[in-house]
């Protein structure tokens, strides 16, 4: 059972990853926001970091950089809608995160691609 931190805005998304991922048995931290994010990557130490790019507050490229300064060997992947954001998806890759699911994604893609990264 793994520890598993979503940072995303969207409550309608939100739910649908805590309840697919819980369903396989994670323990499931939820963030609406940036702020909230970052306090629970102290609180929860997870062992996953799921995050949307455009979050409240602080942004999904700052919460990894956090992530990576506290906790540099935790996977992480991004959510995001492609289009402008594109440049940031690749920032993201230059800073060290996993993977990268593209919006709109089934549930079940993003519970194979979570238990990929906990086989490696």
């Amino acid at each position: 059972m793994k520890n598993i931190l979503v940072i995303e805005d969207d409550q309608l998304i939100l739910k649908m990853v805590e309840f697919r991922l819980k369903k396989d048995g994670h323990n499931i931290k939820l963030a609406d926001n940036g702020n909230a994010g970052i306090e629970a990557i102290d609180d929860i130490n997870p062992d996953l970091i799921i995050t949307d790019i455009m979050v409240p507050f602080k942004s999904g490229i700052e919460i990894i950089e956090y992530a990576r300064n506290k906790r540099p060997d935790t996977p992480i992947i991004v959510l995001s809608s492609l289009g402008e954001e594109e440049g940031t998806v690749m920032e993201a890759f230059n800073l060290g995160v996993s993977d990268f699911v593209p919006k709109p994604f089934n549930p079940n893609e993003l519970a194979i691609r979570v238990k990929r990264l906990f086989k490696n």
